[in-house]
């Protein structure tokens, strides 16, 4: 699964709240081992991705990059 995870740095533009969104449901369904969580761990479940995503725009609101996308990939 993690092999499906795409990129979110364009060169032109910051990544969507759509796919920070996507990206962070992703990783916590992997890390979790649950694709859909039960009634009972769906508010921890949200709150993961929520929390992912919230990191994943602190991280590139803080990043400085230097050339095209792809020098550093």
């Amino acid at each position: 699964m993690c092999r499906n995870i795409k990129r979110l740095r364009h060169p032109d533009h910051p990544p969507t709240d759509a796919e920070l969104h996507d990206a962070a449901l992703q990783f916590v369904r992997k890390i979790s081992g649950f694709h859909a969580p039960s009634k009972v761990n769906e508010a921890a479940f949200n709150a993961a991705v929520r929390d992912v995503a919230a990191a994943g725009r602190v991280l590139f609101r803080s990043l400085h990059i230097r050339g095209p996308a792809d020098a550093t990939a």
